[in-house]
């Protein structure tokens, strides 16, 4: 890095206090909050200025009361606007997988410890235009807000710095806190828009497809897993009162699929080939058939339902990729 955005950069960490991702929670004391007026607030002084200057000029004492009055309440304005944030508590919230392309959305709890509300708040990604609509947090409650953030890639996605802003009362005055909580979301591989159909087929080697349970004929019933869906339910039996139970079926059309990155046309590169599998998974899972994913040093026995699909989604998301971020829950 050349030697002026160092410098800028170093400058920025020192003036901001935020150089990274922070341990939770996060409190925003006295000296995390910035306070400068707005082109509103500009405007108004220069009015002021000018209201006084005239006042001295031509000896109006009504335009020395009425330049001072709205003064001091500018001047009171900065203390409201200071106090709006002083002494929040910002955690990360939830924030879902999504797949690469779709913004990723972070939650923020913003914790109020004070007896008075908090008004007008906003909280955004730093350098990003925003125009969301301001909210509140009660006194002595939390408050939970959603932060989206653009994905460009696969992978683990940090959330970025974010800007807490308030120009509560008048708008006069802009107090704002800058902060990034310590939270990662996890990004899926964009699935392939248009993928060939599923590698269905009668040989079970991985690659192929193989006569597994299916949903052609009725063979009975099972214990109920949380994985089953719900089409396979037996409801009357439920509606009934009695246990949860899981309809099994079999036929001609019972088959399980193997997705094998080795069996992916050669010209394929990386991405595309995860690309292609990540399609292939969400058309197996919506098929309610069981699928295995087979990838260089990982493999995954056919199932189904969501934690299987979120195991094998989260595989491709971080193939090639170095370790070092724990595992979300699906």
């Amino acid at each position: 890095m050349p030697p002026l955005p160092r410098l800028r950069e170093r400058l920025r960490r020192w003036l901001f206090r935020v150089g990274g991702p922070e341990p939770a929670p996060i409190h925003l004391g006295q000296r995390r909050i910035f306070v400068l007026p707005t082109r509103f607030g500009l405007a108004l002084g220069t009015t002021l200025l000018a209201m006084l200057l005239g006042s001295i000029n031509y000896g109006l004492s009504l335009g020395f009361a009425l330049t001072f009055l709205v003064g001091s309440v500018a001047w009171i304005s900065i203390h409201h606007a200071f106090r709006n944030l002083v002494d929040l508590t910002v955690t990360p919230g939830r924030c879902d997988a999504v797949f690469c392309g779709t913004p990723a959305r972070f939650g923020v709890v913003l914790h109020n410890p004070t007896l008075r509300q908090r008004i007008g708040l906003k909280i955004w990604p730093t350098g990003v235009p925003n125009d969301d609509a301001p909210f509140n947090v009660p006194a002595e409650a939390s408050a939970a807000h959603e932060v989206a953030v653009p994905t460009h890639q696969r992978g683990w996605q940090q959330l970025p710095r974010l800007t807490l802003e308030t120009r509560h009362p008048l708008g006069l005055i802009r107090a704002w806190s800058l902060l990034q909580p310590d939270r990662q979301c996890l990004v899926y591989p964009a699935p392939e828009a248009d993928a060939p159909p599923l590698p269905y087929g009668e040989d079970p080697r991985p690659g192929q497809g193989g006569r597994r349970r299916g949903r052609d004929d009725f063979s009975g019933l099972r214990h109920h897993q949380p994985a089953d869906s719900p089409r396979h339910v037996a409801w009357k039996s439920v509606a009934r009162g009695g246990p949860w139970r899981t309809k099994e079926f079999e036929g001609a059309g019972s088959q399980a699929v193997w997705l094998d990155w080795q069996h992916l046309p050669p010209a394929l590169g990386t991405e595309a080939r995860l690309s292609r599998l990540a399609r292939w998974v969400l058309e197996a899972d919506a098929a309610g058939i069981d699928y295995g994913l087979s990838l260089p040093g990982t493999r995954f026995a056919p199932a189904r339902g969501p934690a299987h699909r979120h195991a094998c989604l989260a595989a491709l998301a971080l193939f090639g990729l170095p370790p070092g971020a724990p595992e979300v829950a699906p």
